[in-house]
């Protein structure tokens, strides 16, 4: 059986949800064993595997958009044929799904209130500090009833950056980051996050604080490992 995880996230009815895990895929070591993403030298028929064992166990789902993600704040509506460059998606279909793959970046999964669209973005620091959860809540014509979750992401305590991390994030809490050694900090990507979309006026911010660093048997960490799989973090509305 295939490692999904249900949010603890109070969805409208009709919107599903799903962050999955690296158990119970076909892939081998390194790569063992749900590894999703096919751009980290894993075996295509592997990864092919995985996917389709993944659309299959998703509840009316018709397709996954999946991203050549790249860091930066570029979002496509889906779907979209093929395999856009890009690190955010969002749709107003049925049996869509929107997908981040990550192993370490931060996923952030949204809903409007009603349940008529959501979206998924990719953020790293880099597309985080760029705008890229503002620029997804963009998308939502009414950008005050929408709700976040937060999924499994390198945790604060792992999370070792460079000051140029803090720089790029001018004027958020002092609690998002704590200082390391010399002029290394350890950054909160979840706080980040949580800060950035209050400063957008989404008052409910669910999820956060699943560290993929420390959960070795249950997530992929690139900051860990190096050559890994990718886990998704996935959202669609029922068809």
């Amino acid at each position: 059986m295939i490692d999904l995880h249900q949010p603890d996230w109070p969805l409208p009815e009709g919107v599903e949800a799903r962050f999955s895990g690296r158990r119970g895929g076909v892939s081998v070591a390194p790569y063992n064993a749900f590894n999703l993403g096919d751009h980290v030298g894993d075996l295509p028929e592997a990864v092919d595997a995985n996917r389709q064992a993944l659309l299959k166990a998703l509840p009316d789902a018709a397709q996954i958009q999946w991203l050549e993600q790249v860091h930066g704040t570029d979002i496509y509506q889906a779907p979209r044929f093929g395999v856009p460059r890009a690190d955010a998606s969002y749709t107003k279909e049925a049996g869509v799904v929107c997908a981040v793959m990550t192993a370490d970046c931060l996923p952030v999964l949204f809903c409007n209130k009603e349940g008529t669209q959501v979206a998924a973005a990719h953020a790293g620091w880099r597309g985080l500090a760029a705008g890229v959860l503002l620029e997804t809540l963009k998308t939502f014509p009414e950008p005050d009833r929408v709700t976040a979750c937060l999924g499994p992401a390198i945790g604060p305590a792992a999370f070792e950056v460079g000051p140029e991390v803090k720089g790029a994030f001018a004027g958020a809490p002092s609690s998002c980051f704590r200082a390391g050694e010399g002029d290394r900090l350890f950054a909160d990507l979840f706080g980040l996050a949580r800060w950035q979309l209050k400063q957008a006026g989404i008052a409910s911010v669910f999820g956060g604080g699943v560290c993929t660093y420390a959960k070795k048997d249950e997530y992929f960490s690139y900051r860990r490992d190096g050559v890994t799989g990718r886990q998704a973090s996935l959202i669609w509305i029922r068809r």
